[in-house]
This record gives structure tokens, sequence and C-alpha cells, in this order.
């Protein structure tokens, strides 16, 4: 009976190519977790940005309803919850209350160090919503921004 030497001599072969293969696949697994990971971070990124947007024309949305104190908007130093709902409100109160609650959204929606603006010029009004995209803590790296005529 004659037996073959020749698989003797390859035996572990198969243990080498499992390895390899393992290899191979930890590697694409760390590269699909770090895809991961920037899909995440891009998600929020879009998020914040939409909230950006609503809270802009959220702002619009009341200055107009306010169109008689809709000057003072800009250069209101007062922020203050000013309003109920048993009573009408004064214009002026309702630029403090709108100026408030506005504030607090950004607060609440955007990490530490988001900051929201209004500003005018030839009666073109400008809003702003500054915030820490890469939430680094530093300064605020995006802004969006529009502008509006009433």
């Amino acid at each position: 009976m004659k037996f073959n030497h020749l698989s003797h001599h390859q035996s572990g072969f198969t243990l080498l190519e499992v390895l390899i293969t393992l290899v191979i696949l930890a590697i694409g697994l760390l590269g699909l977790a770090g895809l991961q990971a920037t899909g995440l971070k891009n998600n929020h990124s879009a998020y914040q940005r939409s909230q950006a947007t609503l809270l802009t024309y959220d702002m619009i949305d009341r200055m107009r309803s306010n169109i008689v104190d809709i000057t003072n908007y800009p250069s209101s130093t007062s922020v203050e919850a000013d309003c109920d709902t048993s009573t009408p409100c004064s214009p002026t109160a309702m630029t403090k209350n709108d100026l408030f609650e506005w504030n607090s959204t950004i607060t609440s929606t955007f990490a530490s160090g988001a900051v929201g603006s209004i500003s005018a010029s030839s009666g073109i009004y400008s809003i702003s919503i500054a915030w820490d995209d890469d939430r680094n803590a530093n300064t605020a790296n995006l802004t969006f921004q529009t502008s509006f005529q009433p």
C-alpha cells in the first residue's frame, strides 16, 4: 500500500489561511465601524442644521406676527418671560417674551455656546444662529443665517 507523503508535508497550511482570513475580516470590520461613526457624526450635523433652519424661521414668524414692535427685536437687551396666557401682552412685552423663548430653545437644542442674533439694516432683518458643530467646546464654527423684509 502506498501512502501519499505529499499531504503529510502540507499540514498546518489551512490554519495559516484561516489566520490570514481573520486578519482581513478584522480590518474590514474596523473599516465598517469607522464608516458607521462618520455616518452618525454627519447625521447629527444635518440634524443640527435642520434645527437651526426651523428656529430661524420660527423667529421670523414671531417677528412678523408682532409687526408693531418689529424694530425692537434687534435692539432689545431685555430678554424675559413677560407674557402669560391669561392677559394680553403689549407689543414690547411680546418682543421680550419671543426673544426669551427663542434663546431658551436655542440653548436646549444645541450644545453650550450656541448663540442666536438678530440685526437690521435698511429695513432688512438678518437672523443667525451660530453653534459648535465639531463639539470641541471652543467657538462656534457653523452659522445659519437668513434675511427677510417684513
